[in-house]
């Protein structure tokens, strides 16, 4: 069994699948087996190191002309599916902001990806567009991270977005965080594009933490070659820190003078 890493539609995560016996090239596109039914895709990744514990899906055909004219035809009647959707959402009141849609290879279902600040009960809108589109309906709400990932952009460190770079999960990240790598609380300064706080705050945080545990905590009263004092400020990775006595002299610390 040779396992690839295959885009569907070409758009959000990478999924793998058995070759099933095709002999495949980086960038080829083929029609795999997915939990959707039939999927348009595009090979990634080859080679793809076997996990034991996964059952694998399987590419069913190389893709042809005709099934790549199919899925252009699919990718413009979802286009158009949008412009319905949006116009019975608007008919319902509902508050919610379509991200996509997309039809699996044989349209036998519709997918609608979207964002909304609450829950939505869009029962009745899926069954209007059933009515009208003929098919199957499913409606997703995604988290505004998971538009990011989708969309990209540039993060506030001038590179593209991990999210949309790298990160195959969203690990959770919270404000504690950034209190303890010493940034300011500025949401201007802690939050990505998406409005959440940065994926990155998560990176370095093991290391703040570890190092914080060999340090005083902030408003700790101390004695410093015999010098009482309360601790002002940390500086982790300089392993230092401040320190006001008494009569208001303050006194740089580093880790080894305490």
């Amino acid at each position: 069994m040779v396992i690839v890493g295959i885009k569907i539609n070409d758009i959000g995560k990478i999924s793998y699948f058995d070759s099933n016996g095709f002999r495949l090239k980086q960038n080829l596109t083929v029609i795999v087996d997915t939990d959707r039914g039939l999927q348009f895709g595009k090979v990634v990744e080859l080679n793809v190191p076997k996990d034991e514990d996964t059952i694998y899906k399987k590419v069913v055909r190389v893709a042809t002309k005709k099934d790549y004219l199919q899925y252009l035809k699919n990718n413009s009647d979802a286009e158009k599916a949008i412009i319905k959707c949006k116009e019975l959402i608007s008919k319902n009141n509902l508050n919610m902001a379509i991200i996509d849609a997309n039809y699996n290879f044989e349209r036998s279902q519709l997918l609608f990806r979207f964002v909304s600040d609450e829950r939505v009960d869009f029962r009745n809108l899926a069954k209007e567009l059933g009515s009208k589109l003929k098919t199957r309906i499913e409606l997703r709400q995604i988290g505004i991270r998971d538009k990011a990932k989708e969309i990209g952009g540039i993060g506030p460190c001038g590179r593209f977005l991990c999210c949309n770079t790298f990160l195959t999960n969203f690990n959770t990240v919270s404000i504690n965080m950034a209190k303890n790598q010493g940034l300011a609380l500025n949401p201007s300064k802690i939050n990505g594009v998406c409005g959440r706080l940065l994926c990155c705050l998560n990176y370095e945080n093991e290391q703040y933490s570890a190092i914080r545990e060999e340090l005083p905590k902030l408003g700790e009263k101390i004695t410093v070659n015999k010098i009482e004092g309360k601790v002002i400020s940390i500086e982790p990775l300089r392993s230092k820190y401040k320190i006001i006595t008494g009569n208001n002299e303050i006194i740089d610390v580093e880790k080894n003078d305490s």
